[in-house]
């Protein structure tokens, strides 16, 4: 998923910003063109970059990648993507390219679990005390944070089970930031899988540079 217009980090789209000299977007994309069980991507693009993408996708594409338009929102992004998908693919992992540190060892667990029909999203256990604020600023809770994830991407699914999401999404007029919420509302098991805290997203200009320092470490 890279049709997002990236306006919080300022300057170009965030998604082809270079991170230690290669594009964001590369970054996210290659852990997967190199996986064993990963038989096809589509990188979702915004509309007229998916019809003219940046020269350097084009030695990617034709390659195993196909390149999608992107929707005027996440989820209809999703559903471009979904139906850019080879029929054959029955797993299907959604993932965001402001996330270019993604571990073999995730996709791995992400694969196994949505292979045994549940959803499976990537995510890390909070830390942090987490407060519940009024919108006058004033803590109205402090959440118990024991059972408490972050979550992250991929996020994976059975097919059938993604589609029926989003379609039933679509007749309801729902939206959503992440996969797994429309799965879960379907009443389908959607699992945690343990993932690093390197495997952030890059949001801001702050957390672009921390990615430039990560990725030059060596």
């Amino acid at each position: 998923m890279a049709a997002g217009s990236g306006s919080r980090i300022g300057g170009a789209p965030k998604q082809y910003r270079p991170i230690a000299g290669v594009p964001m977007v590369l970054r996210a994309i290659r852990p997967f063109a190199a996986h064993r069980d990963v038989a096809h991507l589509v990188l979702v693009l915004p509309p007229s970059d998916a019809a003219n993408p940046p020269a350097f996708l084009g030695a990617a594409t034709g390659s195993g990648l196909t390149l999608a338009a992107g929707g005027a929102g996440r989820s209809d992004s999703v559903a471009n993507g979904l139906a850019a998908l080879r029929p054959e693919c029955r797993i299907v992992l959604v993932h965001d390219a402001a996330r270019p540190f993604i571990e073999d060892a995730t996709i791995d667990a992400v694969i196994r679990e949505a292979r045994r029909g549940a959803g499976a999203v990537a995510a890390v256990a909070v830390t942090d005390t987490i407060k519940e604020v009024a919108p006058d600023g004033s803590i109205t809770r402090t959440v118990p944070r024991e059972r408490l994830w972050r979550a992250q991407t991929p996020q994976g699914f059975p097919r059938e089970l993604l589609e029926r999401a989003h379609a039933d999404a679509k007749t309801h007029g729902i939206s959503a930031t992440d996969d797994a919420m429309l799965v879960e509302r379907l009443g389908a098991p959607v699992h945690v899988v343990p993932d690093s805290p390197h495997n952030r997203k890059v949001t801001t200009a702050e957390d672009l540079a921390w990615a430039d320092l990560w990725a030059a470490r060596g």
